[in-house]
């Protein structure tokens, strides 16, 4: 794939999202970053500009359909968006309810998960097809693979998230707009390090940026790593349930919003 110059991507105040803008960031790419926390997105943005990038900030909230939509078509009006990466999203799970999540949780993961990736990439298809070019990155997780008890909103959100990528890489392809699904394990962010449970195969963000970029530039489908925790999630879908529930029903819960 040619080296984007023009790219858009949500959830870029911290993790994977900051990552990815400092990964890409240098002379003659322009980046346009959104987030809800304005500060973070400041200094995010100071570290792409000093790397020769051209920046622009939009402090906003992806389940904000309207205002999201505004977002990614004035940026394409400024310079056409060669990638977009739907980043933002927010985790929570089980840890400290009675049981089953609130309803307000999973409903704000879903809004997030799911309704923030399609306000940010459904609201440009159009230009993308028209020009018959482009490419698109939305970020799901490992831990779409396999409903886990701990998290179920969480997984059901990114699961759906993955299928989706998938099926659109398809819808597209002949148009020449290029779809990669991005299913990270553990990464250090902000996100995991509420976790109180051990991570297997932590990797830090920035070398996550890397491993997603290559990606990317091979147009990769599935962008799942690392390997490891991959290859156990496949196994965890692929085995009966039957064998399976027994054991993750002993696992920690992520925490909960309100925990």
């Amino acid at each position: 794939m040619p080296t984007p110059t023009s790219i858009l991507i949500t959830g870029a105040s911290s993790g994977i999202g900051a990552a990815l803008a400092a990964e890409y960031a240098g002379p003659g790419v322009t980046l346009h970053l959104g987030a809800r926390s304005v500060d973070r997105l400041q200094a995010v943005a100071a570290r792409a500009r000093a790397a020769g990038a051209e920046v622009l900030v939009e402090a906003l909230d992806v389940t904000d359909a309207d205002a999201v939509q505004r977002w990614v078509l004035a940026a394409d009006d400024r310079r056409p968006l060669d990638l977009i990466v739907a980043n933002a999203g927010i985790s929570a799970g089980t840890s400290g309810t009675a049981g089953a999540e609130p309803e307000a949780q999973v409903r704000a993961v879903f809004a997030t998960n799911v309704d923030g990736v399609l306000n940010t990439v459904l609201p440009i298809l159009p230009r993308l097809t028209a020009r018959g070019r482009g490419q698109i990155a939305l970020v799901a997780s490992l831990a779409g693979y396999r409903g886990m008890p701990g998290a179920p909103s969480y997984c059901g959100s990114k699961a759906a998230i993955k299928v989706f990528g998938e099926g659109l890489r398809g819808s597209l392809y002949r148009s020449g707009v290029r779809v990669s699904v991005v299913c990270p394990g553990y990464i250090r962010t902000p996100m995991t390090d509420v976790n109180e449970f051990p991570m297997p195969f932590l990797m830090d963000a920035d070398k996550a940026a890397r491993v997603i970029r290559r990606g990317l530039e091979r147009d990769r489908p599935r962008i799942a790593f690392p390997w490891p925790t991959a290859a156990a999630v496949w196994l965890l879908q692929a085995l009966p349930p039957a064998w399976i529930d027994p054991l993750l029903r002993r696992l920690p819960g992520k925490p909960s919003q309100a925990a």
